[in-house]
């Protein structure tokens, strides 16, 4: 069984157990940690509810414990939602570049039911020096409220980093150079008023 906390909707707050097996298969579902589902709590009506915050054992892997937020259906709510890339850049493929990712999830604000499952990116144009903002992506503008800065960059091509190497001359010359005989370097005390 796991500790989970519910909460919201201008009701008391409850401390109950649920099985474990049952938050962990919502959370490797397709929606995962935004998916709805109803919990039926001892003295409160059945609760429609999204998993707000979790904790994993570090070592185990196995859930610790779980925040249940309370939903209404008919009012906004803040959610994370991933954001999926697709496709190989041209600045990667042609150009030699990096694709760098900046960005793995964005804040959105709208109906429960208006949850996208994730937000997919096209990052297959992105030339080298070329990047996506999250003003780029594309989702129900209508529906949904993006709380992530507009002006946040997301993804971009970038070119590879070069390692200074020594100059092929200066190697040339270290290797010509003749072995000399080795320098003796004094260490103890130097004599003095000999």
């Amino acid at each position: 069984m796991l500790p989970v906390a519910v909460y919201g909707e201008g009701l008391d707050s409850a401390a109950v157990a649920v099985n474990a097996k049952d938050i962990a298969n919502i959370l490797r579902s397709g929606t995962g940690h935004n998916t709805i589902f109803k919990l039926a709590i001892p003295g409160y009506e059945p609760a429609t509810v999204i998993i707000k915050d979790y904790q994993v054992d570090p070592v185990r892997g196995r859930l610790l414990h779980a925040d249940l937020m309370r939903l209404s259906m008919t009012t906004a709510t803040r959610v994370s939602v991933n954001i999926e890339f697709s496709g190989e850049p041209v600045g990667v493929k042609l150009e030699g570049g990096i694709l760098e990712i900046e960005l793995r999830e964005v804040e959105i604000e709208c109906l429960p039911g208006d949850i996208p499952e994730k937000i997919r990116v096209d990052v297959s144009d992105l030339k080298l020096g070329k990047h996506v903002n999250v003003a780029d992506l594309v989702y129900d503008r209508e529906k949904i409220k993006m709380l992530t800065p507009s002006d946040q960059i997301v993804a971009g091509v970038l070119a590879p980093r070069m390692v200074e190497e020594p100059a092929p001359a200066a190697e040339a010359e270290a290797a010509e150079a003749p072995a000399g005989e080795p320098e003796v370097i004094k260490k103890g005390k130097t004599e003095e008023g000999a």
